[in-house]
């Protein structure tokens, strides 16, 4: 039996139809770090869209582990036709953090890592240990990044250890002050390479 409201067809035997949008995630590139300065999304190049084909992008970091100990994982943009990954952002940020010996435990306003008005590039991730069993994975979302009439949105979070096993829980959210369109986004380390690791670009539509 089909369910069908306001004359649109929702599921039928089972499945949804042509007409709803589910929000389902294409995956449309994956790179993989081997002792690398950055890794870097731009569109048009290598299979990688970051264009108005897609609403919203994700991106998936997934193990990142520094050459270096104690540095940051960070990220930035270039709006179409600009260089040297410089937009302004303003952002915010907290994190939880917990002790493998059950101390430092606290929530935290991280006044650090916010930027107002800044060019930097914006921090995802803290003093992330080089240990063998340590990295830095999360997600970030950019939010309809080709629109020529809006600022551009963004949440991230990062989950990582640092070099004094303390692990930490870091939630970001900000956006790039600009309504030109962002078309690349550039991930690395504030010192030193990323040893290994992956990122993963996935685009929504609807």
């Amino acid at each position: 039996m089909a369910v069908v409201s306001n004359g649109t067809t929702i599921i039928d035997a089972g499945v949804l139809g042509s007409g709803v949008a589910t929000g389902s995630m294409t995956l449309i590139k994956t790179l993989t770090a081997s002792g690398s300065a950055n890794l870097s999304f731009v569109d048009g190049a290598s299979s990688v869209v970051l264009d108005d084909t897609y609403d919203e992008y994700v991106f998936k970091f997934i193990n990142i582990h520094p050459a270096t100990d104690s540095v940051n994982l960070l990220f930035q943009a270039n709006a179409v036709g600009a260089s040297g990954f410089n937009e302004t952002i303003t952002s915010t940020t907290f994190r939880a953090i917990h002790d493998e010996d059950d101390s430092p435990v606290n929530v935290s306003y991280e006044a650090g890592n916010h930027q107002a008005q800044g060019t930097a590039f914006q921090i995802l991730g803290n003093d992330i240990g080089s240990d063998n069993d340590q990295s830095c994975s999360g997600y970030l979302h950019l939010f309809n990044p080709s629109s020529t009439t809006f600022v551009k949105h963004f949440i991230a979070e990062a989950n990582y250890a640092q070099g004094a096993n303390i692990f930490f829980n870091q939630h970001i959210a900000g956006y790039f002050n600009l309504t030109a369109a962002i078309d690349e986004i550039q991930f690395k380390m504030s010192s030193g390479n990323i040893d290994s690791g992956v990122i993963k670009l996935y685009g929504i539509k609807g």
